[in-house]
This record gives C-alpha cells, structure tokens and sequence, in this order.
C-alpha cells in the first residue's frame, strides 16, 4: 500500500495543506485541484501515480484543509494563489515539475508555467481551460453578467455555486452512471466551502477569473513558445468547460494528446483507471 503523507506549510505566512508521496528524489508531479473541491479529489490518483513520480497535491488558500482568511484578511486572486503554490514548491524544493490541473487549478499552472517555464516538464490537463472555446456559454452568462456590473443582483446567481446542490450537480452532470460518484465528495466540499466567511472569499474568486480570461493570449504564447508536452484528458459531456477547450490545445500545440472520455467535469471519479492510465502512459513517454 502507498503512503500518503498529510502535511502543512507556512508559506507568505499562511499555512497550507498538501497531500504527498512517492520517492522524493523522482520526477515530480504536482496536482492542482479546482473549485470548489482540494486536494481530496486526487486522494485515489495519487497512490497510483506514486510508485514512479513525486506526487504534490497541495490545497489552495481558502480550500480544503488550507488556511482560509476571510476576504478583509486576504485578497482573493489568481495571481495570489499562484504566489502561494510558487512558494510552496520553493519551500519544498521542487526546481522541475510536470503539472495536472483541473478546473481553478488550470489557471494558478499556467501562471506558474508564464513565470517559470524552464519549471514546467510537461502538463496533464483535466478539464482545465485555456480557451474561449472551452466555456460553455449557458453556465459562464451570468458569471460574465458579474464580472461586467458587480452588484447584488448579478452576484445572487453567481453565490447560488456555493449551495449544497449545485455541488452536487458539479460532480453528477455528464457521468452516465451517477452511482459510481459518492456523495461524500459533495458533502465533503459543501461543508468546507460554507466555513464562516468563506463564501466572500469565494465570491471574490469568482470575480477574479475575468483576469484568466483575459490572459488567455499570453498563455497561448507559453504554448507556442515552449511546445511544452500536454495531454488533454477531458470530461467531453462537461457543461462548464466543453469539449471544444480540450480540442483548441492542438492549434497552439499540434502534438497535444487530447482524449475525450464519457464523464463529466469531475472525471477522476467515474473514469479514475482510464484517467490514471493516460497519464501514466504520457508521463512515462515524455519525463
């Protein structure tokens, strides 16, 4: 049986949760987790990544077992949580890495990759967007309507993510066969995200991811410029970031693996073997 280790550090002076295995002295891989989830939800891709690889599965500020200062404490952003992650693998040594990312995790790698690029060995991408192409228009107008007029009615649908039911949906939507998905994960993640004065913090997320949108460019030039390996592994019945954000890699990197499996946003609890076998199979072709 693998070990995986539960730890903190203080980084920037808050301290942060991360999940970790594997022999540290093997290439490293760090997996970065999306909203409104953690670390948890890599907590049975780890063991099997872990025989080859150093396995890193931190927890964003605000998530998981992480601190969560209240907004007034702490300036929710994507820059910011990117600061964080920078420095927790400075803390821990980690000078090369490959990175998986998913969901809020995609945009705090890509700022990682834009700052470091001679860091970042190769990228597993799991629903993590970089393309218009990739936001599915019904979910993402009333984010937009928030990000274009700040105020309490175009915030209302935008809180309504935070309820216990539009978890839920996040994790069932798209898989074919629900039974396979445990309730624990939205019960799980419900629980955390309803800390008291976590949901501005979240509010101030939601409102910062116009910022992602708008570095798409740069990041489109990261890919150019670097030809980085990716390997795109998506739910293609997702309804947040649609199959069409897994494709458009190819534009920008022509030799990107891209596999469109049955699920949905939350791949890795419906579609875990296939998921872990992708990356095992491109991780082992491309380190």
């Amino acid at each position: 049986m693998t070990s995986v280790h539960h730890r903190t550090a203080t980084v920037h002076g808050r301290s942060l949760f991360y999940r970790e295995a594997g022999p540290v002295d093997a290439p490293a891989i760090v997996l970065l987790h999306g909203f409104p989830t953690s670390s948890h939800m890599f907590r049975h891709l780890i063991p099997l990544l872990a025989d080859r690889y150093r396995v890193i599965a931190p927890d964003l500020l605000g998530f998981g077992h992480s601190a969560a200062p209240s907004a007034d404490e702490f300036d929710y952003a994507f820059d910011a949580l990117a600061d964080l992650t920078e420095g927790l693998l400075d803390h821990l040594g980690v000078e090369r890495t490959a990175i998986y990312v998913q969901d809020y995790g995609a945009p705090v790698g890509w700022r990682l990759a834009v700052r470091r690029p001679d860091r970042i060995t190769a990228i597993v991408t799991q629903n993590g967007n970089a393309y218009t192409e990739g936001l599915v228009p019904e979910f993402w107008a009333p984010v937009q309507a928030y990000w274009a007029d700040p105020n309490p009615d175009t915030a209302a649908p935008v809180r309504a993510a935070l309820s216990l039911e539009a978890i839920r949906w996040q994790y069932t939507h798209g898989v074919p066969d629900v039974s396979l998905v445990s309730p624990d994960t939205w019960a799980h993640d419900h629980a955390l995200v309803s800390r008291p004065g976590n949901a501005e913090a979240q509010m101030a997320l939601f409102l910062d991811y116009r910022t992602n949108v708008d570095l798409y460019p740069r990041f489109h030039e990261y890919f150019r410029a670097s030809q980085v390996p990716l390997l795109a592994v998506w739910g293609g019945n997702d309804e947040i970031f649609g199959p069409d954000g897994a494709r458009a890699f190819r534009r920008d990197l022509p030799d990107a693996e891209v596999h469109l499996l049955d699920g949905g946003h939350f791949l890795l609890e419906s579609h875990l073997d296939a998921v872990a076998g992708y990356t095992r199979g491109f991780l082992g072709r491309v380190l």
